[in-house]
């Protein structure tokens, strides 16, 4: 009897043991910083205070930092280059952009800085460069209050409950020369789930890659607006930019005024013939 009931003790220890255990690692975590890859020696982010000079048309390269700690499952490689794709499809609609270039993630080193993106200038012969990183937190259990996404402006901080997926994803892009940071797009998305302990690993993974398709809809969405505020920023904020032509380039979207004098000469031309003709 003094056995069984050290037996059950045991198992009963067991059991409770595995329970706490299971409450306080249950958060499964994914990121890469764009913070610690460009600035992993510096306590805050300190940008060279100069002024960019940009060749139009531009040559980007779109390329996802460097993962820390685990690797995602759902943010495969092949996942990566479809996102980078989407974003540089959004680039090549603008007549400022020459050239686009995804950028494999091999090419990128952990806390490579612009040290590392100066080679991939090299390689790749861009002038700009848009850096995309992630943050996923998933919660299975109570009593794990919030997340914290760190940044190029900050902390961002989001409650977090059972069953959640929580993403956010941050595209930021540089004038690689100059260091300097041209403009940000971010894209969140959260997802709210349940799931039996039998399927609850299937269904952290649905979530996860769901979280990514939704934050990356976000992402291209507000990047949009952010290329478009670029554009005329190009145009109104001249002592922030300085802005050279590349050769046979002369800023595209608009027609040459010698070409408007000319059909304004023919309207007028064919306005007055009209008038002056006698009707049948």
């Amino acid at each position: 009897m003094k056995m069984i009931k050290l037996v059950n003790l045991l198992w009963l220890t067991l059991v409770l043991l595995f329970i706490v255990t299971g409450c306080a690692f249950s958060t499964k975590h994914y990121s890469s910083s764009v913070v610690q890859y460009l600035y992993p020696k510096k306590e805050g982010v300190i940008e060279t205070p100069t002024i960019p000079n940009l060749t139009l048309p531009l040559r980007v390269g779109v390329a996802f930092v460097p993962e820390a700690g685990i690797r995602s499952q759902a943010l495969t490689e092949r996942n990566k280059m479809e996102l980078m794709k989407n974003v540089s499809d959004h680039f090549k609609h603008y007549e400022f952009i020459k050239s686009i270039e995804i950028i494999p993630s091999a090419y990128l080193t952990p806390m490579g800085s612009f040290a590392n993106l100066n080679q991939i200038k090299t390689m790749y012969g861009i002038d700009v460069i848009a850096l995309l990183s992630f943050d996923q937190s998933q919660f299975t259990d109570e009593g794990l209050a919030t997340i914290t996404y760190w940044t190029l402006i900050g902390a961002f901080v989001v409650p977090g409950e059972k069953n959640d997926t929580q993403t956010m994803l941050d595209a930021a892009v540089y004038d690689i020369q100059s260091q300097k940071m041209l403009f940000r797009a971010p894209g969140t998305s959260r997802i709210k789930n349940s799931a039996t302990p039998v399927n609850l690993s299937e269904q952290k993974r649905l979530d996860s890659e769901e979280g990514f398709k939704q934050a990356s809809k976000e992402l291209v969405t507000n990047l949009v607006q952010q290329l478009e505020m670029f554009k005329e920023k190009l145009k109104e904020q001249p002592e922030n930019y300085k802005i050279e032509h590349g050769p046979g380039y002369t800023g595209g979207g608009s027609l040459d005024a010698s070409i408007l004098i000319i059909m304004g000469l023919l309207i007028c031309g064919y306005w007055i013939w009209k008038k002056t003709t006698p009707t049948a």
